[in-house]
């Protein structure tokens, strides 16, 4: 499967411009957890292909509107546009595994990366948009740590799976928000933000 096959179908998928922006964010993320762990970890490359871990980031969401009143069934339509279409099995088991109820192991990294990185990208684009000029190029790390520890702001970013990037990926809390937070000031013009 190639990204632009991957756009595509959560195009068509999707309806909400904000879910689709969900999506483009948490892929941007994901290659950049992917360059970032391929790094430290030195690893082959079957591991880290960046295509692939910004494919899950994209389409992790994919099926949200279509199972709103099912959200047992999340992340299975999904899998089932995948499977004709000749998506990996990784691919498939990277985006089962941001839905504890669906995949409640994470085996590697991919799968852990998209745990953490799902609602980090929430976290971030709700402290873009308290911002005055709601733009993702005045949001600082520090910014995005303060709000991180106010329970009551953006409630629904839940916090213990962010932290999923220090028990699961070892990357500290700050580590991770700047490497998410560069991610998407990358693609700040898609983001509207």
């Amino acid at each position: 499967m190639t990204r632009n096959e991957a756009h595509n179908l959560m195009i068509q998928m999707l309806k909400s411009k904000n879910l689709q922006k969900h999506g483009l964010a948490v892929e941007a993320i994901m290659r950049a957890l992917c360059k970032y762990l391929q790094n430290v970890h030195d690893r082959e490359q079957n591991e880290f292909d960046e295509e692939e871990w910004g494919i899950v980031g994209l389409l992790h969401d994919a099926d949200y509107e279509l199972v709103e009143k099912d959200p047992t069934r999340h992340t299975l339509v999904t899998e089932e546009k995948l499977r004709p279409l000749g998506a990996s099995e990784r691919i498939i088991n990277g985006i089962k595994a941001h839905h504890d109820g669906i995949k409640a192991s994470r085996d590697n990294y991919l799968e852990k990366a998209v745990y953490a990185a799902d609602d980090m990208s929430g976290l971030i684009t709700a402290v873009a948009l308290v911002r005055p000029d709601k733009k993702l190029s005045s949001v600082t790390v520090d910014s995005v740590v303060k709000k991180f520890h106010q329970k009551s702001f953006a409630s629904g970013a839940k916090r213990e799976q962010i932290l999923a990037c220090e028990r699961e990926l070892d990357i500290p809390l700050e580590e991770f928000v700047g490497i998410a937070l560069k991610a998407m000031q990358g693609i700040s013009d898609q983001l509207g933000l």
